[in-house]
């Protein structure tokens, strides 16, 4: 099951979808100098932009999900760092194909002191 507690990733350069868990383990280890099995969701896409994996580590085992779009593109943000991280709503809003460099939704609040 994805933990979308966890914190989500998108790595900002194109990927080859060819590469498989073991293939994008080691672009995480080797090029973000993070370790794949934290609890971080890493989020990977193609050139074309009509292909997205999804790469998570969940408790002793990695999960992928793939997913391609037949005619249109997901509307992915143009950033200079390596990554960027994302809120879970971000991310289905990616999903749905929706810019959401462009959608400004409620801030998150946390307060320290109640009254």
């Amino acid at each position: 099951m994805i933990n979308f507690n966890s914190k989500i990733l998108l790595y900002s350069k194109p990927t080859d979808m060819r590469k498989s868990i073991d293939g994008l383990s080691i672009l995480i280890s080797s090029k973000l100098d993070l370790n794949p099995t934290d609890e971080v969701t890493f989020v990977f896409f193609n050139k074309a932009k009509n292909k997205i994996k999804i790469l998570w580590w969940d408790t002793n085992k990695f999960a992928l999900l793939y997913t391609r779009l037949e005619k249109q593109y997901f509307k992915i943000p143009v950033v200079k760092d390596k990554t960027i991280t994302i809120e879970q709503r971000e991310l289905g809003w990616l999903l749905e194909g929706l810019d959401f460099s462009k959608i400004k939704g409620h801030k998150k609040l946390k307060y320290k002191v109640f009254y």
